[in-house]
């Protein structure tokens, strides 16, 4: 195993998955780097992994789904990229996590289908359906009844 490379503290990294009909990971990527300040971004085959100062990436992340908001989605990762204990490059094969990151994206079309409804609605004025209230179970008499009875006992 390669030496361990910690992340600098008060620094995050942060995955942006993009999902989507019409924006591919590398217009994220050129737009990314056309904004960025400071941060480090990595292209990957869905979607980009950013890390720095934690107030930078939030305001990059911000900035990056305004392209296509129902189809970018932002996940923490833990270690940053390039680390050789995690990189691909330095294991071969699928880094770790990526068939996690391959599975969940099989259920982020369902996910932008929602949020488009959700927008649709709103933009229509349409009220979201009230929660439903959970009615309340009276306490049954004979159960109460044997509850104090046993307590006499």
């Amino acid at each position: 195993m390669k030496e361990y490379v910690p992340k600098k503290p008060g620094t995050v990294t942060r995955y942006m998955v993009v999902e989507s009909p019409t924006t591919m990971a590398s217009d994220l990527a050129v737009r990314a780097y056309e904004i960025s300040q400071g941060v480090m971004i990595k292209e990957t085959c869905f979607g980009i992994a950013i890390n720095g100062e934690e107030k930078e990436v939030d305001a990059l992340i911000h900035k990056l789904r305004e392209i296509d908001p129902d189809h970018i989605f932002v996940k923490d990762r833990g270690v940053i990229p390039g680390d050789p204990n995690r990189c691909r490059a330095s294991l071969g094969g699928a880094r770790p996590g990526f068939h996690g990151i391959e599975y969940e994206t099989l259920v982020l079309p369902y996910v932008s289908a929602g949020l488009a409804v959700l927008r649709d609605r709103d933009a229509a004025g349409i009220p979201a359906p009230e929660k439903p209230q959970d009615k309340k179970k009276k306490l049954d008499v004979t159960l109460l009844k044997n509850l104090i009875d046993a307590q006499e006992t």
